[in-house]
């Protein structure tokens, strides 16, 4: 696995040393010790999956509030997704600023996401699927959204054909929180 840190503290775009053949590819996605060698202190506890039919599908944008705080590693393993995460750690020289890139099964990369981040996607193809793998486990007291089109961090989605859940449409902005 290659670790690429990215300018936003503790957030790295991962990507996959694949060992190919006549019959396809095997990499690995994951490895505690590779982590640790980046300093990267993370345990899964809990992997959840997301699957979106159509094209232009957003979610986000998402985190979870203090205690409950998590680090998420991102993978799209059928499709592609516009995705983005913001610093949100007021303490953090990066605070407010963003990182923006494309996920695919084809580039079987993926993005770790610290805590004090929030995280969303667009789709960019039919029938994507997004595996999520985390170092806490969900609480509904702690989710937090935050509105998918702030004009506050100034999102520049890729598809003008939006579709958003109720509670995304719905979410206050930052300055409201």
């Amino acid at each position: 696995m290659l670790f690429k840190e990215l300018k936003l503290k503790n957030a790295y775009l991962i990507e996959i040393e694949r060992n190919e053949d006549h019959r396809g590819f095997f990499a690995r996605t994951y490895c505690k010790n590779e982590f640790k060698e980046h300093n990267i202190d993370f345990d899964i506890v809990q992997t959840s999956i997301s699957y979106n039919k159509n094209k232009g599908t957003i979610r986000g944008m998402h985190y979870q509030s203090e205690p409950y705080e998590e680090v998420k590693l991102i993978q799209c393993v059928k499709g592609s997704v516009y995705d983005i995460i913001i610093d949100l750690r007021k303490n953090s020289p990066t605070y407010k600023e963003s990182f923006i890139t494309t996920l695919s099964d084809i580039r079987n990369n993926l993005l770790l996401i610290p805590k004090g981040f929030i995280h969303g996607f667009q789709t960019l193809e039919n029938d994507t699927i997004i595996m999520y793998y985390m170092n806490e486990f969900y609480n509904s007291d702690s989710s937090r959204t935050i509105k998918w089109d702030s004009s506050e961090f100034n999102i520049k989605w890729p598809i003008d054909k939006y579709i958003i859940s109720d509670k995304d449409r719905i979410a206050p902005y930052l300055c409201q929180m």
